[in-house]
């Protein structure tokens, strides 16, 4: 299955990895690796992580990753990261 990232999902990763920047510029790099390849993991298995709470409806997604959520819907033509946000960010 083919993962695709919203232009919103992408700012996220630019956002997140300046964030971290400020203080440790290597590790923003590799962070934001990380997260993208546990986007990518996403291919396979989609399904087995819930459903957002509040967004059922629309077949969002939430994968947990650190401290950040992973939100994405899944269709027949593939994986959709809608966004990527710290956890803080969503309580």
């Amino acid at each position: 299955m083919k993962v695709i990232f919203s232009d919103a999902a992408e700012a996220s990763f630019e956002i997140i990895g300046d964030y971290i920047a400020r203080d440790n510029p290597s590790r923003a790099i590799s962070f934001v690796i990380e997260l993208r390849e546990a986007c990518a993991g996403l291919a396979e298995f989609p399904s087995r992580f819930p459903l957002a709470e509040g967004y059922e409806n629309l077949g969002v997604r939430r994968r947990i990753y650190g401290n950040y959520l992973i939100f994405y819907v899944v269709a027949e033509n593939g994986v959709t990261i809608l966004q990527v946000s710290h956890a803080a960010q969503n309580s």
